[in-house]
């Protein structure tokens, strides 16, 4: 099994759901990225480690390392190892010094705690494949959008107030085509709306699935 290799880009908060983050990795040798919707408390936790800031109290993730210590238990790797029906699975790698083992854990969870060891995190090619946003597909699709904005503007640069936009295009079952889901998803990544650009993904991946 190929691991490959992730970093932290950022987090970004959601505009729909109270209390919930995306958290955006991204493929270290290539160009694709991975949201992932987590909530308020893992987000913070996360932050606070990219961030060096040291809490007045130990937070979990913070408890699980000083456990980890004291048992001499050092953590290796995480893995986001798998995707079912949307949803994240996760792996850490540990060690006793005597064998390696696997704990499962949300992916969340897993990062917050890789990060406090200072571990890489990996993904595989199949989760990838699957939840990954290309972004240089996504490019020319960006740009066309855009360039039909401009056009749309031009033309209404004589009425008062802001154009009222366009109904997007449908397919005969009367969904948004598939075509016009991908420009939205390319806006998406464009205003780092990464929260609605995994939705309109998992969208993408049903109709063709």
């Amino acid at each position: 099994m190929k691991k490959i290799p992730l970093e932290i880009l950022g987090l970004s908060s959601s505009q729909s759901q109270s209390g919930s983050f995306a958290l955006i990795l991204g493929e270290k040798t290539g160009n694709r990225r991975l949201p992932i919707i987590i909530g308020m408390f893992e987000a913070q936790s996360i932050a606070i480690q990219i961030e060096k800031i040291n809490p007045n109290r130990p937070l979990t993730h913070d408890l699980f390392k000083s456990f980890a210590e004291h048992v001499h238990v050092a953590v290796l790797e995480v893995l986001i190892s798998d995707l079912k029906e949307g949803v994240f699975y996760s792996k850490i790698v540990c060690s006793d010094g005597a064998s390696t083992f696997e704990l499962d854990a949300r992916p969340s969870d897993a990062i917050a705690i890789g990060l406090r060891f200072g571990v890489p995190i990996f993904t595989v090619e199949s989760v990838l494949s699957e939840a990954g946003i290309i972004l240089s597909d996504l490019d020319e699709n960006a740009d066309e959008a855009d360039d039909d904005d401009e056009d749309d503007e031009d033309e209404d640069d004589t009425n008062e107030g802001p154009a009222k936009p366009a109904p997007a295009p449908r397919d005969p079952s009367g969904q948004v085509s598939l075509d016009e889901l991908t420009k939205m998803l390319a806006q998406a990544l464009e205003r780092e709306d990464y929260e609605k650009a995994a939705k309109i993904r998992d969208e993408l991946n049903k109709r063709n699935g």
